[in-house]
């Protein structure tokens, strides 16, 4: 399963009921936290979650309203005594339009950072953080004003563990499990692989964080399918579109249309114009084209099982 909880929902500019940009996700006792806006730390803390053990930042791109809450947590994670290395994935320009200012302001710490620049390609995260089998981040160009990248996190699921099967292999019964977590066994001199005792694959999980962008096929088809997207929405009015276009950005209406397009399960707005009193009102623009809208809130949460 995969938790999710959405920090702050505001563009440009904190309002006192939202905080600027941010997404938590925890999945295995591991988690990723998705920009990382002005006021990330407080809002945090209202909605009831630790960042200080954050494994990823992965970053959508370098505007202020994306990455102005960093040097505090990362101080954060300092004044903790954390030891464990630190992920921050984002964009091309990530030293020096990002990461380079903000460890000056940040001074010392007691862990690690390690970057990951312009990634191209999907990342195993078993292969940065021990024990996160089977998740996987993969970024996606998206279409700001600025060299600009949305993520979607994976997690696969292998077939049903077959017991007829690995009882005719000989394989004892205190190695099922490891076999069923993805390990070979060793019986007698034949090496057992786990999918000759295994179904076929079943379905996943998928999450979608789109980051700042204009509607865009890449989009698209990036979010095919996946159980839960969370968009910028900028502008709620449909009158708007122009200029969202011309700002790399959506309107309630056009993030809608990606959903139905890309058929995902739900989705989630987020990224309000500092204009917008009251989300709720333009909601109709998003749900007459996707009907399983709905408008995120600060410190709203929710969990994505497996279907069976």
């Amino acid at each position: 399963m995969i938790d999710i909880t959405l920090i702050g929902t505001s563009a440009l500019l904190p309002i006192p009921e939202r905080a600027l940009t941010a997404a938590f996700l925890s999945c295995g006792g591991h988690s990723i936290l998705f920009d990382c806006g002005e006021g990330t730390q407080s809002a945090a803390r209202k909605a009831g979650v630790s960042l200080v053990r954050t494994d990823i930042i992965a970053l959508t791109h370098y505007h202020g309203d994306h990455i102005l809450g960093l040097p505090g947590l990362l101080k954060t994670m300092w004044r903790t005594e954390r030891t464990e290395p630190l992920y921050v994935i984002g964009p091309e320009g990530l030293w020096v339009k990002a990461m380079e200012p903000v460890l000056r302001l940040t001074g010392r710490t007691t862990y690690p950072i390690e970057l990951i620049e312009n990634p191209t390609a999907e990342l195993q995260l078993s292969t940065l953080i021990k024990g996160w089998d089977s998740a996987k981040l993969t970024p996606f160009k998206t279409e700001h004003k600025v060299p600009s990248q949305g993520y979607c996190f994976t997690l696969s699921r292998a077939g049903k563990f077959i017991p007829q099967k690995a009882k005719a292999l000989g394989v004892p019964v205190n190695q099922w499990g490891l076999l069923q977590k993805g390990q070979s066994v060793q019986v007698g001199d034949n090496i057992i692989l786990p999918e000759q005792v295994l179904g076929e694959p079943r379905k996943g999980l998928k999450f979608v964080f789109t980051g700042d962008t204009a509607i865009y096929d890449n989009l698209i088809n990036a979010a095919q399918g996946a159980d839960l997207m969370i968009s910028e929405a900028t502008y709620g009015d449909n009158n708007q579109a122009q200029k969202a276009k011309t700002n790399g950005h959506m309107t309630f209406a056009q993030a809608a249309e990606v959903a139905k397009r890309a058929d995902v399960k739900q989705l989630w707005l987020t990224h309000y114009s500092q204009t917008i009193a009251d989300p709720q009102e333009y909601l109709p623009n998003a749900t007459t084209i996707f009907e399983n809208t709905i408008c995120g809130e600060d410190g709203m949460s929710t969990t994505l099982h497996f279907e069976d």
